[in-house]
């Protein structure tokens, strides 16, 4: 009896586990670069950003160019200052040089969270499609060839226009 038990145990196991071996994979593949640059609103994204950054970038120049006029006007009137002015115009230039610095500094963190902010909408939506699209579709697994993470594969399924089609682009 006990003998049968584990007979009957043993071929129930193999039986399942080539079961689970034999289950179809479908593979399929997108390249996210691609469908990120045709993705609808990635523009006016990318427009509002431009704008963000040159509105910046003209905040920078002018702190800059006022720290240039007050450099050249230190340069050609140091002769005449005594010590103490001297000194005292070097701590103002270099506490405008460093809050020039500390400006650059937070814009370009203050450029790339609104970079994030923007585009998260936009990715999430890329996302979600070609989540539904293999879903849809019977897909396993679906691999980025975009960013050139993938080494080697079989042939497998593009899926950027079912992608497309699903996106309406």
């Amino acid at each position: 009896m006990k003998k049968t038990f584990i007979v009957l145990l043993v071929a129930l196991v193999a039986c399942c586990g080539t079961s689970m071996a034999q289950k179809n994979i479908k593979l399929g593949h997108i390249n996210s670069t691609e469908l990120m640059q045709i993705m609808p609103g990635r523009d006016s994204a990318q427009t509002v950003l431009e704008n963000e950054m040159a509105e910046l970038e003209n905040t920078l120049k002018s702190m800059s160019s006022e720290l240039e006029t007050r450099y050249n006007d230190y340069l050609s009137k140091q002769d005449a200052m005594s010590d103490l002015i001297k000194q005292t115009k070097q701590r103002e230039l270099q506490d405008m040089q460093a809050r020039a610095q500390e400006f650059q500094k937070n814009a370009e963190k203050q450029l790339q969270e609104r970079q994030a902010e923007l585009l998260k909408p936009i990715i999430d939506r890329a996302k979600k499609a070609i989540e539904d699209v293999a879903k849809e579709n019977g897909y396993t697994y679906v691999f980025d060839s975009g960013v050139g993470a993938l080494l080697y594969s079989q042939e497998s399924d593009d899926l950027m226009p079912l992608v497309k089609k699903k996106l309406g682009i």
